[in-house]
């Protein structure tokens, strides 16, 4: 996987999650309908235990931790579970 080709054009919902987070399991519902709902955004999951490296690199010490990518640039970042209108708004803010 190349990261930097994923983030690379538009905006782009970057979830670092883990499988055991429970949080994580509650946001993984209303990132499938935003993906859904916001063809413009593309949402991409990465998995911490899998990826240490990267999440180490973007500072990630709690999850879920959402970064939003404009053109490849880091725009913003929430840690913790958000409900959708709160994600939804959020991702309208910085896009």
């Amino acid at each position: 996987m190349d990261f930097n080709s994923l983030i690379s054009d538009g905006v782009v919902v970057v979830d670092f999650f883990a499988t055991w987070c429970g949080p994580c399991k509650m946001l993984a519902p209303i990132i499938e309908e935003l993906k859904n709902e916001r063809s413009e955004v593309k949402f991409v999951k990465i998995d911490v235990d899998e990826n240490e490296d990267l999440a180490k690199q973007y500072g990630i010490m709690s999850i879920p931790s959402l970064l939003l990518f404009k053109d490849g640039k880091l725009v913003d970042k929430k840690v913790g579970f958000m409900p959708k209108e709160v994600l939804s708004n959020w991702i309208c803010e910085n896009k």
